[in-house]
């Protein structure tokens, strides 16, 4: 089948057309990305038009079968990819006050889609419909019923496609099936969560209301105690808005090293910067704590898996983080971490309690699977 995933910005349109019928190699046919949408490319309908003006040589007179688009939050109402409707595209929409900066604009490039290609199916697949099965002892706060409910307020955790995919790569590459797979997913980038899968599925998630909460990220905090923002707020005098920024765009790897690409970090520690250093340190005994933790929760991990950016290119970082989980018994093959691949591979030694994996997500993919799983039940 011939689809077109989309990740529709605020201000960017990223697509890639994958033809599912082709080797798994060569599916992906093109992707690219129209930038500048509301100052230099005045909508996303116009964003669109010259999307397609750039697929016309690589389709070849080929018709779309079908649109995935990526959606940021999907809260309680959608756990599963969803066909397109009016209605539906409303009731995303009407989820923006849980996603500002993402809902809306998906919102507009489903219209604008829509509209383009009015007789084309088209699905949402949600980021946070993996983790919907998770306990609710895992997703409430402990905070006043009335106020989580009026403002649904909860753990809803984000890149689920990209854990539920790479967690199914793993299930097969180690031989087991996917519903029986027990395993910890670290999902590495600018942005980073880690998720426990039991029995295939997500029971708990480091991610939470939104996406800052959890480990040390490339510009965000990650966990911190609440009142210390509240202190913030009272004694700078700034608004929630002022703070918002700072937690989210300022703070992380930024803050604490001074730049939130992790080779820059990693080079700066290892030529003396101690302030780079300290921020290895904090992010990795972050993620270890999440580890261990979450080793508990699935009753005993077959796996540890690495993927995303950091996760799947810095075996610098990556070594930070195994040389502390001796304690688990994992054992990891240094040359084998140290390698970079663009193939799933296992990196721990044969004697490892816990296997290790590097395994490259791909999203963009698991979107057109799900998308055409979907319409072919139609």
């Amino acid at each position: 089948m011939l689809i077109l995933v989309v990740n529709a910005g605020s201000s960017s349109l990223k697509y890639q057309v994958r033809d599912t019928s082709l080797p798994e190699a060569e599916q992906m046919l093109t992707s690219g990305l129209v930038e500048n949408i509301g100052t230099d490319v005045p909508n996303h309908e116009v964003a669109f038009d010259i999307m397609s003006e750039k697929l016309e040589p690589v389709l070849h007179g080929r018709e779309l079968q079908a649109v995935g688009h990526r959606v940021v939050q999907g809260a309680e109402k959608f756990t599963h990819p969803t066909l397109l409707t009016e209605e539906v595209v409303q009731q995303i929409d009407d989820l923006s006050p849980l996603a500002p900066l993402h809902n809306p604009a998906h919102v507009q490039g489903m219209r604008a889609a829509m509209h383009k290609w009015p007789s084309l199916p088209q699905v949402a697949i949600f980021d946070t419909a993996f983790h919907s099965t998770m306990p609710e002892e895992a997703w409430r706060y402990a905070i006043p019923y009335d106020l989580a409910d009026k403002y649904s307020i909860r753990r809803y955790g984000f890149h689920g496609t990209s854990h539920e995919y790479v967690s199914h790569v793993a299930a097969d590459m180690l031989g087991i099936a996917r519903d029986e797979f027990n395993g910890i997913v670290a999902h590495l980038g600018n942005g980073a969560s880690v998720t426990a899968v039991k029995g295939g599925k997500s029971v708990d998630t480091s991610m939470g209301y939104t996406p800052l909460a959890g480990l040390i990220m490339g510009t965000r905090s990650g966990d911190i105690d609440p009142s210390a923002l509240t202190t913030i707020l009272s004694r700078e005098g700034i608004d929630g808005e002022r703070l918002d920024t700072i937690l989210n765009k300022e703070s992380g790897l930024l803050a604490l090293a001074g730049s939130n690409d992790m080779r820059k970090v990693v080079e700066a520690a290892q030529s003396g910067d101690e302030r780079a250093q300290l921020a290895l340190d904090m992010t990795s005994y972050r993620l270890m704590k999440y580890i261990g933790g979450y080793n508990l929760v699935v009753g005993g991990a077959q796996a540890l898996i690495f993927t995303a950016g950091i996760g799947e290119n810095s075996g610098d970082f990556r070594k930070l983080v195994l040389d502390r989980l001796g304690a688990l018994g994992i054992k990891y093959n240094e040359e084998e971490n140290a390698k970079r691949s663009p193939e799933p591979r296992v990196i721990s030694t044969e004697d490892s309690a816990i296997k290790v994996l590097v395994i490259p997500t791909n999203e963009e993919k698991a979107i057109a699977e799900a998308t055409e799983e979907l319409v072919k039940s139609l």
